[in-house]
Order: C-alpha cells, then structure tokens, then sequence
C-alpha cells in the first residue's frame, strides 16, 4: 500500500470531482467556499490527502484573523476516511502544521461527522475540546426529497402543509433570482430581521461575496415572496452536490401575516428535485425542548416540513498556544452565554 501524502490541491476539477463522490460532503468544503473567503481577503489552504497519486481526502482550511488572535478553521470537514487511522493523524498534524506557521493560537474543526460515541472519541484522542462557539450549524433538519412531491407534502405537518395551500390561493408570488445585485435588498431586510430577533446580521460583503461565487456556478437563489406588491420574505438557498441548503432568511412584518416563507420553502425543494438533488437541509435547528430559545419558533417552521433531525459532533478546538487561548475561551463562553446560544 502506498504512502499516504499531502500536498495542496492547485485543480478545481479534481478537488470537485472527489467531493462529488462523497454525498456526506457539502458547499462548506467546496472550491467555492474557499474561493468565497479568498474574495474576504483571507488566507486558505486547499490540502489534498494523497495515497499515492490518488486523491483520498481533502481539507479547506482558512485562517480566521481576529483580534483577539488568529485561528484556523475547518468548516464541515475535512473530508476523509475516519475510519482510516493514517488520515486521521495526517489531518492532526497538517492542521498543527498550518496553524503554527500562521501563528494561530487554535484550530476550530466542525466535522461532517454525526454526533456519536465514535465520532467523540476520535477528537477527545487526539486532543481536542468542545468549542465555547459555533463555527457553523450542527444541528440541523433534513429532508429526504427522493420522494414524489405528493409524499413529501403528506409527510409535512398538517399546519404547514395548510399554509403552502393557502399561498397558493392567496396568490402569493415567489421570485428568484441569481442576480447578485439582488443581495443588497436582502442585506438590508437582514438588518431589520436581525434588530427584531435579536441576532448579530452578515455584513454585505460578507453576503455579496458569497452570493456572487456561487451564483457564478449556477448554484444559489435567492427567492422572494410577494403579496400585493408587499415583500413578505427572502430566502438564501445554497445547491452544491446532493443537497440544497437553506442558508440565510429574513422576513418583514407583513410575513408574520401571510405564509409566503412557506411557499418559497416548498419552491425551493421542488428546484432541488430538478437538480436531482436528494436533500434538503434546513440548517441550525434547536432541540425541541428549548422551547425559551430565541430560534424556537424558526425551528417549529423548518420542521414541519418532515425532515429528520441530524446532529453532527459540535464544534472541536486544538489548542495550539495555551497561554492566549485560555482569554479567548472565557470570552467567547461568555459572550455565548449573553447571545442566548443555548
């Protein structure tokens, strides 16, 4: 057997084509996601895990530059082969590689690993700790959306199979977009989403940039709901490989009144199925007995539509300079606590 290698992944094609034969994986590990953060003006690395000349696993990194300290990430990956001992230590040692030649104080890893016994071990082995913060959503609400749409409607909450038809007869209209300079309107309702839940909003380059690399691809929508001429909702749908994310929303007052985030929910599974896509994901949820949770009732709404619950392992994080990691850490659990996180 050859020797496992690493070395960085300079071929679009190549790191797309793997990721192409691995459905676990999503847009957070895509080429796009890093070429997304290159436009932020940050620094990525595109590792590739090699045995021999074959590609058997891929790692997007990218250097956070805060300022209470730089840090690396790892969003929804990497992804290897966890039951492969050999990569596990490679992908330890070429994170611990990377942060200490960009002076990182720690790794933040958020794997596309469910949350089990397995998958907590393998971290708490090799030195990892549970993250004061989220890097993105762990726990999620999936659809399985092989089914016809007939199915998928009986499988839906009665409630939110109602307020689907009652759009439809309301006549609510739902526009998409790829157009990039549709992102400023979402950008702004964003803000007065943000103000009214009491949530920090993206900031509109943040949102631009991301917007414009994936709809570059053909691989974002951003949908609106209209009643009379009145915005009701926006959705920032994400389709990368198997699955179609529903990335971001926002809402005005008027939303509160008619079901239009509903009908832009149902529009948006339908285009997956057109893509061939065979999920949908929801994104963050809250556990169901968080019922004082600010993201509560977003959480009820995402799950009527008859997805499954899937919870992959929390956030990990590999201290790498202890003596400036030890602040941050009290500081982010403390800012964790004040957001209302749990």
């Amino acid at each position: 057997m050859a020797r496992l290698t690493i070395k960085n992944v300079a071929n679009e094609q190549e790191w797309e084509n793997f990721l192409a034969n691995h459905p676990e994986a999503n847009f957070l590990q895509s080429w796009y996601w890093g070429e997304f953060h290159e436009r932020l003006g940050q620094k990525i690395q595109k590792t590739g895990f090699y045995n021999g000349s074959q590609l058997a696993g891929v790692m997007l990194s990218i250097i956070e530059d805060a300022r209470r300290g730089k840090y690396l990430t790892i969003p929804g990956g990497p992804i290897i082969d966890w039951n492969d001992a050999s990569q596990i230590k490679l992908f330890v040692e070429q994170i611990k590689n990377i942060a200490k030649e960009n002076e990182c104080v720690f790794v933040r890893v958020r794997p596309q690993l469910e949350f089990n016994e397995f998958s907590k071990n393998i971290f708490a082995k090799h030195g990892f700790i549970k993250s004061p913060m989220h890097l993105h959503a762990a726990f999620t609400s999936q659809l399985d959306i092989t089914k016809s749409e007939d199915e998928l409607l009986t499988n839906m909450r009665k409630a939110t199979r109602y307020e689907i038809r009652k759009a439809l007869k309301l006549g609510i209209k739902i526009i998409s977009t790829s157009d990039p300079s549709a992102i400023k309107n979402f950008y702004n309702l964003q803000l007065l989403t943000a103000k009214r839940q009491n949530f920090v909003p993206f900031s509109y380059k943040f949102l631009l940039e991301q917007f414009k690399v994936f709809s570059e691809e053909n691989k974002v929508i951003l949908y609106s709901a209209t009643f009379k001429n009145k915005l009701l909702a926006q959705a920032f749908i994400i389709f990368y490989g198997q699955e179609a994310v529903y990335h971001y929303g926002a809402s005005t007052i008027d939303g509160r009144k008619y079901p239009g985030a509903y009908l832009i929910q149902w529009e948006a599974i339908k285009e997956a199925k057109k893509r061939g896509m065979k999920r949908y994901n929801f994104w963050g949820v809250v556990s169901e007995n968080q019922t004082k949770h600010r993201f509560y009732g977003v959480s009820i709404f995402k799950r009527g539509f008859g997805g499954k619950d899937i919870q992959y392992l929390p956030t990990q994080d590999l201290i790498i300079n202890k003596p400036r990691y030890l602040p941050i850490y009290l500081l982010e659990l403390i800012r964790h606590k004040m957001r209302h996180l749990d």
